[in-house]
């Protein structure tokens, strides 16, 4: 096996990466971009996704941690809409865009246009993500997004078989594809809660810190193998257990939590920035399949089925979004009240990613090569589209639309309630247990405890107050800055031992950790 490619896609799009955070524009579109250019440069390998590996490879970690990093609470709350748009809308715009696909492109098959309604239908978890966490959107918005984009992709495999059971002639019915949908739904839902629970207690059980993270890394595939061998869905097996997990996330060992973030920022980082990449690199690929559907025609096609893609998504979410308030006083009265400016963002937010091509890419040579090339093609040019024209104009269409700004002041005075409240319960609690014998502690040890749930009390309050005149830093930063350099005068002094011979490189190792728990302690106490 050649790793060079495979080095070179990892280093490219990590660079790239890297390059986009110093600038405005989102980093899949600067990949995506990238991966477009580099791809007719000379001695570039040829990159083709494959469904084998990107179905259950890359998206249950992606899944994953997108599950894991939001809120169980949130979503919630925001259940009803969250399903409209992860069932409701992805099943209406298969058969808006099938159909108008149908229309508009002679000798289309009306089975292969589902497909291809199928396939275009839902956005894309690792997209909608990262636009939102870089844009700033309201919490709200971002929670329904993140929600749809984590469950919709399970409606739309689910879509996709049925229709390309149809397409190729597999005898599907209605009354089949509502049975496979409720198999895949169900049976994805009930592998997730049979596995977080034991799942759970192995990570608060596992002693070994690299064990848990084992584990963790394990955990996205096990969830997702298990349900897709009973036929149901491992995206929403995936999507239940990373929910679980996160929720209960502060029960598990503090220095597992602490690897465990870390990794899996590395994942996260490494698979979305080559997933965007080897989107923009697949259109040497896609062009040379394309056969008979050249030129002009083919292009007119592509931008037909875009604007029927956005419009579909417009004529969903607005209903979606008022027309239930008006028919139901409970709705009213327990959901906030959206705004228009809400549903133009949450429609404009469509953007189409890695699983929908990687679905396109699985269509099989059962189905006619022509109806099949020209799918794949439409459903390139639709990602492309989606991730360009709709991630571009997103972030100027938020700050035209004026949202109103986080209140920053009252976010801190929730936190500085919320930690004066830990504070006192944890003052308490150290005053019943030095009052055991058991636990005394010379005057100094027990003093210094006590100081440093004072700085942990007061370091959010802090933050309210003004800044130095000299150098603009905030207390907080000052503090940090200090701290920093105090720990980095102990570390030179350790190292310059270890250099004498004065300890050994296993003494050092052991010292400069203990430095950098403390720093990132210092650090956290005042993030």
């Amino acid at each position: 096996m050649d790793v060079m490619p495979l080095l070179l896609l990892v280093a490219g799009s990590a660079a790239v990466a890297a390059a986009a955070r110093r600038t405005p524009a989102p980093a899949p579109l600067l990949l995506v971009a990238a991966g477009l250019a580099v791809s007719y440069l000379p001695g570039v390998p040829s990159y083709t996704l494959d469904p084998e590996v990107v179905l259950p490879l890359l998206l249950p970690p992606l899944l994953y941690t997108s599950a894991s990093d939001s809120s169980y609470l949130d979503l919630r709350a925001q259940l009803r809409p969250v399903a409209l748009l992860s069932v409701g809308y992805v099943l209406f715009a298969t058969v808006v865009v099938g159909w108008a696909a149908y229309l508009l492109i002679p000798g289309l098959p009306l089975t292969a246009a589902l497909v291809l309604g199928a396939v275009v239908a839902p956005p894309d978890a690792v997209a909608a993500t990262a636009v939102a966490r870089r844009v700033g959107l309201p919490s709200r918005i971002t929670t329904i997004l993140q929600g749809e984009s984590l469950l919709n992709d399970a409606t739309a495999i689910t879509a996709y078989k049925v229709a390309l059971g149809a397409a190729v002639g597999a005898g599907a019915t209605w009354a089949g594809g509502i049975g496979e949908f409720l198999l895949a739904s169900v049976g994805g839902v009930g592998i997730g809660l049979v596995l977080m629970a034991p799942l759970h207690w192995l990570r608060t059980h596992l002693t070994e810190p690299l064990l848990q993270n084992t584990l963790s890394l394990l955990i996205p595939f096990v969830a997702y193998g298990v349900a897709e061998q009973a036929h149901a869905s491992g995206v929403l097996a995936v999507v239940v257990v990373a929910l679980y997990l996160g929720h209960r996330a502060w029960e598990v060992d503090f220095a597992t939590r602490l690897q465990e973030e870390a990794v899996w920022k590395m994942v996260a980082f490494i698979l979305e920035s080559a997933v965007f990449a080897l989107i923009g690199l697949q259109l040497p690929v896609v062009l040379k399949r394309l056969g008979e559907y050249e030129g002009s025609t083919a292009a007119w096609y592509a931008v037909a089925v875009f604007l029927v893609v956005v419009a579909t998504r417009f004529v969903w979410v607005y209903p979606a979004a008022f027309v239930p308030r008006l028919l139901s006083r409970r709705i009213r009265e327990r959901e906030e009240n959206p705004t228009w400016r809400g549903a133009m963002v949450t429609a404009w937010a469509g953007m189409r990613g890695v699983v929908s091509l990687a679905i396109a890419f699985a269509i099989p040579a059962t189905m006619s090569d022509g109806p099949r090339n020209l799918v794949l093609f439409l459903t390139f040019t639709t990602v492309i589209g989606t991730l360009v024209v709709q991630g571009v104009t997103l972030p100027p269409l938020i700050r035209l639309l004026k949202f109103p700004s986080r209140d920053r002041q009252a976010e801190t005075l929730a936190e500085a309630n919320a930690q004066a409240q830990a504070s006192r319960a944890a003052e308490s609690r150290l005053d019943d247990l030095l009052s055991d014998e058991r636990n005394a502690l010379p005057p100094p040890l027990a003093d210094r405890l006590r100081q440093v749930l004072e700085r942990r009390r007061n370091a959010v309050w802090e933050r309210l107050g003004q800044t130095n005149p000299v150098t603009g830093e905030s207390v907080d930063d000052t503090y940090r800055r200090l701290s920093r350099e105090m720990i980095s005068a102990e570390r030179e002094v350790f190292v310059r031992l270890r250099d004498l011979r004065y300890i050994d490189d296993e003494m050092l190792r052991a010292l400069l950790r203990r430095l950098d728990l403390e720093e990132a302690a210092a650090y956290r106490e005042t993030a």
